[in-house]
C-alpha cells in the first residue's frame, strides 16, 4: 500500500486527543507524508487514522467505506472492539502499515431502505456497519414484524424489536440481547429479536447475499429504526424496512499485536490466559 496522503479523525472534545492528532500529524509530516485538515474525508487519501473509541470509528464507517478507505482505529475510548490499536501501539503499527507489512480485514455494512407500501416509494439508502435496529417506544406494547429472507417468509416476531447485526456488530446490542457471537470477517447476516413473547424465537444467522424484509403490524405505538446507535426513521404500519449486505465493505487494518480472540478475551472478560497461547509446532504443521 503506497501511502502518501493521510486524514486523522480525532474525537470530538477531547484534549488528549487532539493532542495525540498533532503529534501524530508532526511524526507523519516526518515520513514525508502529507496530512489533511484534522476530521476531514478526502477521497484522494490513502488512509484514514481515527484517534477515539468504537464510536468515532462507527461515525466514519459509511464515508471510509464509500470512498475505499483503509482505517486504522486507535483507542482513545473505553471498549476498543473496533478500535484495536492501543495508543501506545500507535506508531509501531503505523510504520508497520507504512512498510506494507499489514493486514487489512474486509468487514461487510448494511444498507437499509424504507420502502412505502401503498406507493412502492423508496426512501433514501443508509448504511451502517454493526446494525440496524428496529425498536418499540420504551413503554409501548410489544410489535409484531413479518419478516422475509429474501422472498421466503421467515416468521412473524412478537418482540419489543429486531436487530440485523453484521459479524462486526454481533458484539454489539446483539450480543447484549442473546444473539451469537460471529467472526467478524465472516460473510453473514444476524437476525436476533429482542425481549421475544415465545422463548422459543432463537437469533437466525443468514448468508450475507440475503435480502431482509421486516413490515410492522397493527396495532403498534411508535417504532422507530436506528442505525449504528443513530436514529433514522420512525416507521408505522404501511412501511417496509428493506436491509441487505452494502456494495463497499468498511476496511480496517487490524491489530499485529492482537488476534481477534485475544480481543474477545480481553473485553468481554473471558477465562484463560490473556495472552495468545502457540499450538505445539508439532501439532501446528497439522492444523
Amino acid at each position: 500500500m503506497n501511502i502518501r496522503f493521510v486524514g486523522i479523525i480525532v474525537r470530538p472534545d477531547s484534549p488528549q486527543a487532539e493532542e495525540k492528532g498533532r503529534e501524530l500529524a508532526q511524526w507523519l509530516n516526518q515520513q514525508g507524508i502529507a496530512t489533511a485538515e484534522q476530521n476531514k474525508i478526502d477521497p484522494a487519501m490513502d488512509l484514514l487514522i481515527v484517534l477515539g473509541g468504537d464510536g468515532s470509528l462507527l461515525h466514519i464507517a459509511d464515508s471510509a467505506s464509500q470512498h475505499g478507505l483503509p482505517v486504522v482505529g486507535v483507542n482513545m475510548g473505553h471498549l476498543g472492539f473496533l478500535s484495536e490499536i492501543a495508543v501506545d501501539e500507535m506508531f509501531q503499527t503505523l510504520a508497520m502499515v507504512l512498510a506494507g507489512e499489514s493486514h487489512i480485514e474486509k468487514r461487510i455494512m448494511l444498507k437499509a431502505y424504507i420502502i412505502n407500501g401503498t406507493s412502492g416509494e423508496i426512501s433514501e439508502a443508509v448504511r451502517g456497519l454493526n446494525e440496524v435496529v428496529i425498536v418499540k417506544d420504551s413503554t409501548a406494547a410489544m410489535i409484531r414484524l413479518r419478516c422475509w429472507a429474501n422472498k421466503e417468509y421467515i416468521t412473524t416476531y412478537r418482540a419489543d424489536g429486531l436487530i440485523i447485526a453484521t459479524p462486526t456488530g454481533s458484539t454489539a446490542y446483539n450480543l447484549s440481547a442473546g444473539g451469537p457471537l460471529v467472526h467478524a470477517e465472516l460473510d453473514s447476516i444476524v437476525l436476533t429479536p429482542i425481549c421475544p413473547f415465545m422463548l422459543e424465537s432463537r437469533p437466525v444467522l443468514l448468508g450475507s447475499d440475503t435480502r431482509i424484509t421486516a413490515h410492522l403490524l397493527t396495532p403498534a405505538g411508535e417504532v422507530k429504526v436506528i442505525v449504528d446507535g443513530e436514529l433514522r426513521w420512525r416507521i408505522t404500519e404501511n412501511d417496509y424496512l428493506l436491509v441487505h449486505k452494502a456494495e463497499r465493505p468498511f476496511l480496517v487494518v487490524s491489530s499485529p499485536w492482537k488476534s481477534y480472540f485475544n480481543i474477545l478475551r480481553t473485553k468481554l472478560n473471558w477465562g484463560g490466559d490473556p495472552i495468545d497461547l502457540p499450538l505445539p509446532e508439532k501439532v501446528c504443521k497439522h492444523c
